[in-house]
This record gives C-alpha cells, structure tokens and sequence, in this order.
C-alpha cells in the first residue's frame, strides 16, 4: 500500500465515521423518516461511499465514538451536516437538540457559544443558506465576542 493509499482510506475512514454519526441523528428520534433517508443516502454518495456501503450503514446500529476534527471549519461543517440532518423533517427535538449539543460539546466550543452556534444553524440552514455563508457568519460572530 502506497503512502497515497493511505492517506486515501484514511480519509474515506474520517468520512464514514462521519457519516455513522449522521445515521445516528437521523435515528435520535426512532425513527427515520424518508427525507431524512433521502439527505442520507445523497450525503453518504458526497462523502464517497457506493450505495452498499451506505445501505449497510443505514441497515446496521452501528455506533462511532466522535473524534472531532482540528480546525475550525471542519467543526463547523461536521456540526453543518448534523443540523441539515436534524432539520430533515422540519421537527427538531429536544434528543436531537441534545445530541448535537453533545457533539458541540466534544469538538471543543464553549458552553456559552453552543447555544448561539447551533441557533446559528438551525436559522440559517431554515433561511437556505449556505455551509460557506453560515461558516462567514458565525465567525464574524467569534470576533466580536471577544
């Protein structure tokens, strides 16, 4: 296996351990609804897996301990497609409003900021904005925090 081999599973790895997660906030509620079944199987052919691969994730109760990203911006677009997930079918609840509190919490932002961030989400993604803008915007948000 080449060093480029590597780098290539490791990333497709990240990716579909991503993508567990998101089959898990699709299921918070106990159920999967077909919009969410739908967002699903389209994020999982972006992140690269073939549609085996995502029907077996969807099939399974498999779990993933979350291991956050570095930056800040793969925070963010982590927390991105857990929201777009959440907002699926229009209905957030308060488990899914508290799973992706806790994924917040074990990417590191402060207890204080999660609240604005994932309002931040859930209003933008409402307003058709995109990953991109959304992404702008809360950081303008951080500067003039601090």
């Amino acid at each position: 296996m080449s060093f480029a081999d590597f780098i290539s599973n490791h990333g497709k790895r990240v990716k579909k351990e991503h993508y567990i997660h998101l089959v898990q906030v699709a299921r918070i509620d106990g159920k999967v609804e077909k919009t969410e079944l739908d967002l699903l199987r389209k994020e999982g052919r972006k992140f690269g897996l073939t549609d085996p691969e995502i029907d077996a994730i969807i099939s399974r109760r498999t779990s993933s301990h979350y291991t956050p990203p570095y930056s800040l911006h793969e925070k963010f677009e982590e927390l991105y497609n857990i929201a777009v997930i959440v907002l699926a079918d229009e209905i957030v609840t308060g488990a899914e409003r508290k799973m992706i509190r806790r994924y917040a919490i074990t990417a590191g932002f402060d207890d204080e900021m999660i609240d604005l961030l994932i309002d931040h989400l859930f209003e933008g993604i409402r307003k058709g904005e995109d990953e991109d803008e959304l992404f702008s915007s809360f950081k303008k948000k951080l500067k003039s925090r601090s």
